[in-house]
């Protein structure tokens, strides 16, 4: 797959999950599968969309992918918030997820004109 959101969304799902893996050890699973589950649904969203035959059905998977960014955002302030993480690892993942946030959502449009 050629998208750069895509391709962005990979990127932060590996950082994702290492974050996961750091919950896990703590003994917080369910926190860990979460965080897992939703930074996987963006770049599955993306690709998913991308076999739509239609622009419509692409841009409500895109509305998925990006609800899922706000989902990993709570995860990781929460993180943070346990001191699973510093703050400049949190203001590093928010600035990220805020990036590809505002990429979904302008390649949404571009896709809806």
């Amino acid at each position: 797959m050629d998208l750069e959101i895509w391709k962005k969304s990979i990127e932060l799902n590996d950082e994702l999950y290492d974050l996961a893996d750091i919950l896990e050890k703590a003994k917080h699973f369910r926190m860990a599968e979460q965080l897992r589950a939703a930074s996987l649904s963006i770049s599955n969203n993306i690709a998913e969309g991308s076999g739509s035959f239609s622009d419509k059905d692409f841009a409500n998977f895109l509305k998925f992918a990006r609800r899922s960014v706000f989902e990993v955002v709570n995860i990781t302030y929460v993180a943070f918030r346990r001191k699973f993480i510093l703050e400049d690892e949190l203001n590093k993942k928010l600035s990220e997820l805020d990036q590809l946030s505002r990429k979904i959502t302008n390649f949404r449009k571009a896709i809806l004109k």
